[in-house]
């Protein structure tokens, strides 16, 4: 659900463990992580300098993996598995930072999981009239007495491009170097179509 900053401040929206997400920022800035057992909201969300804006996402919390696919024109690549170096969670710092996460490719998972991550993908890429390159991001809970659940958390259209970006190197993974998939985009870039 979507709420007013002010209202999921006051008191627990959601029962916790819940995430809380600026609706208008990226790569995990401003997201508050409220813990089972937690007896009131994240306090930052009270500061007056609070510089995410005053809609935020209020989401239930899926333990367990993050997992990511990219669909690159019409085929769903490999799935990564990732996680932050100092085993704490995927935030900004871990995916911006070189060696501040880590790659696990191709992502070891139980079963058909593998093939249902890239199958996701590839649907939330077409249903969403998606083009080009998008990148699907996962939870996966597949912890001792967790749910199995798998979770589509968002589809980026604009995936990053970085030292440390991921669409790269599932690219790279496939035998598609960077220079190859930086000028497959810009020849597949058309708005007449």
């Amino acid at each position: 659900m979507t709420v007013d900053r002010s209202v999921a401040a006051k008191s627990h929206v959601l029962p916790p463990p819940y995430v809380i997400k600026p609706v208008d920022e990226g790569s995990s800035v401003g997201v508050l992580i409220v813990r089972e057992g937690a007896n009131a909201p994240p306090q930052e969300l009270t500061n007056k300098d609070w510089p995410c804006g005053g809609e935020v996402l209020v989401e239930h919390f899926v333990a367990g993996r993050e997992l990511t696919c990219a669909v690159i024109g019409e085929k769903a690549y490999d799935v990564i598995e990732i996680r932050a170096a100092d085993g704490g969670w995927y935030d900004y710092n871990a995916k911006y930072t070189k060696g501040g996460s880590i790659h696990v490719l191709p992502a070891n998972l139980k079963g058909n999981i593998y093939q249902n991550v890239q199958q996701l993908a590839f649907v939330a890429h077409k249903t969403l009239g998606c083009r080009g390159v998008s990148r699907t991001d996962f939870r996966y809970d597949d912890s001792p007495g967790g749910t199995g659940e798998l979770v589509v958390l968002e589809v980026n259209t604009q995936p990053g491009m970085t030292e440390t970006s991921l669409v790269p190197e599932l690219a790279a993974f496939a035998g598609l170097q960077f220079g190859e998939l930086v000028r497959w985009m810009v020849e597949d870039a058309s708005c007449d179509r």
